[in-house]
């Protein structure tokens, strides 16, 4: 069974990923909507339904901008867990987080300071900036989204969401005007 349901909103937007008891309690109080489900059956003494996969929520949530902070893991996930210099795939015990202003320089602990390394080329780095040692950051580091980091945290949820947009688009071209 699966650990984890999307929840999208009533705009298709993710929101968030919750257990399947959560799931079910919202399917049963009729807030959300059964959009993909396993073929697995959920018995109860009235009720039988199927393990949900992805569920919609029937009316909008309006959500705070949430800002998430830059988390170690966070970070790894954004970057992929993939050094930002030169582009290896270590593993997450071979990678550290680097910041690419040194604090000693006045650089923050921010989204858009900190990047993944491997520690090799954190090591070269050392305090310097990335031009003093002629080392370029693949990517520009940046500050993802909430919607983005819950995505990127379940792959097999993001695959969800993207086959379930793919068939509302096409719904939506089919729809005669």
């Amino acid at each position: 069974m699966s650990k984890q349901v999307l929840v999208l909103n009533a705009g298709y937007e993710p929101l968030s990923l919750v257990s399947v008891r959560r799931a079910v309690v919202l399917l049963l109080r009729e807030k959300a909507e059964l959009l993909e489900a396993t073929q697995q059956m959920l018995c109860a003494a009235n009720r039988t339904i199927p393990v949900p996969l992805v569920i919609r929520l029937v009316h909008y949530v309006r959500l705070p901008h949430r800002r998430v902070p830059p988390t170690r893991a966070a970070i790894m996930l954004r970057d992929a867990f993939t050094c930002q210099y030169c582009g290896d795939k270590p593993g997450q015990l071979a990678l550290t987080v680097d910041h690419v202003i040194p604090r000693s320089r006045g650089g923050e602990h921010s989204w858009t300071n900190l990047t993944t390394a491997c520690k090799r080329c954190n090591q070269r780095k050392g305090n310097l900036l990335p031009e003093e040692v002629g080392m370029q950051l693949l990517r520009r580091p940046f500050e993802p989204s909430y919607v983005a980091l819950v995505l990127l945290s379940n792959p097999v949820a993001a695959a969800r969401w993207e086959k379930l947009m793919g068939a509302e688009k096409e719904h939506l071209i089919s729809v005669p005007a």
